[in-house]
């Protein structure tokens, strides 16, 4: 009988030999700079926080995934929960909130999938990562660090003690569902920004060590965000806006608002989503933020695996983005920064250890 563990592990191999006949970095070090660090603010793999380790579907989408993360040297990434995806609803202009949740449905819910990725990770042979030391350079794995997209579970600043120390180290505040933490972009404001839950939340966050994500947030809420935290915050995956009738438009953000993220010291991870009309479109979309708030304040957020018609699907694509970088006027230094460098600075300066 072919088991769960069975099928992870031959897909996993499959999917690595085709990643190495197709892109093979290790024998060839012009692809990749060895030893820089490289990392993706957002991400999950195989969509496993929709499938589960159930689908074999999802299990194939996922071993292809990271094995293409390995195959591509990827430092670490974000794997993000998403417990709102119980109460919305995909429909032809978008995700919105079909209901709201039961009393604590949502932490089941988050509890549910925490214990998913733990099993992912084991069967995958994952680092799990918790500290800004564990993302080392050219590593055999990469590290996955824990992160959840909507605090939708937390009814108290409390409970972030017992998330701590279940792994996670980053949340973002809101996604698609209303919730007691803050205003988002795709909904009503019902807090005028962020919330006095979520006002403790930030400072919590801050005390423990976590990386405090705003993608999704209205301007108000990230504004008050930035004020109220001690640490960079991050805003894990959008774009700037161009032209309104792009392809989820209200997802895009404004020059300043990108500028209340850079200010406090923090990323926008440059989102590869059909906004962008091409993959030359996106690398032109990137130029644009680091024209708007400098390039120390740029880093990757891919959305892998769950991203609307992305122009960049593959991890084995970073070394073809990072050129594309230097051919538009970036030095390979400042190119990398984006890639990775960035990252080290925000984790060192917001994460313990």
């Amino acid at each position: 009988m072919l088991t769960r563990k069975t099928f992870l592990r031959q897909t996993l191999l499959a999917s690595a030999g085709v990643a190495w006949m197709g892109w093979n970095y290790r024998n060839d070090p012009g692809n990749h700079p060895a030893g820089q660090i490289s990392f993706d603010f957002h991400a999950h793999p195989g969509a496993f926080h929709q499938r589960g380790l159930d689908s074999y579907a999802g299990e194939g989408m996922l071993s292809k995934t990271v094995a293409e993360m390995n195959q591509a040297r990827l430092s670490g990434a974000f794997f993000s929960m998403v417990v709102d995806m119980l109460v919305n609803k995909v429909t032809p202009t978008g995700v919105v909130p079909a209901r709201e949740f039961d009393k604590g449905e949502a932490w089941r819910e988050y509890k549910r999938q925490l214990g998913q990725l733990k099993v992912m990770c084991k069967e995958l042979g994952l680092r799990h990562a918790t500290r800004s030391g564990d993302l080392k350079a050219d590593a055999k794995a990469v590290a996955v660090f824990f992160a959840c997209e909507g605090g939708d579970f937390l009814e108290s600043a409390d409970q972030l003690d017992e998330v701590y120390k279940d792994g996670v180290r980053s949340i973002q505040l809101v996604h698609y569902a209303p919730n007691p933490l803050g205003d988002l972009q795709t909904y009503q404001p019902q807090h005028a920004g962020l919330s006095a839950l979520g006002k403790q939340v930030v400072k919590r966050m801050n005390a423990l060590g976590m990386v405090i994500d705003v993608a999704h947030a209205s301007y108000e809420t990230v504004k008050q965000t930035a004020e109220a935290s001690s640490a960079p915050i991050i805003l894990s995956h959008s774009i700037l806006k161009v032209e309104a009738d792009r392809p989820i438009a209200i997802r895009a953000i404004t020059a300043d608002h990108a500028r209340l993220v850079a200010n406090t010291g923090g990323v926008i991870g440059a989102w590869p989503s059909g906004f962008s009309t091409s993959f030359d479109d996106y690398v032109d979309n990137i130029m644009r933020l680091v024209d708007v708030v400098g390039v120390n304040h740029v880093a990757l957020g891919t959305d892998m695996d769950s991203n609307f018609r992305p122009v960049l699907d593959s991890y084995l694509q970073l070394t073809t983005l990072r050129d594309a970088l230097v051919s538009r006027g970036l030095s390979t230094s400042e190119a990398q920064k984006i890639m990775g460098g960035n990252a080290v600075r925000v984790l060192e300066n917001c994460l313990k250890g």
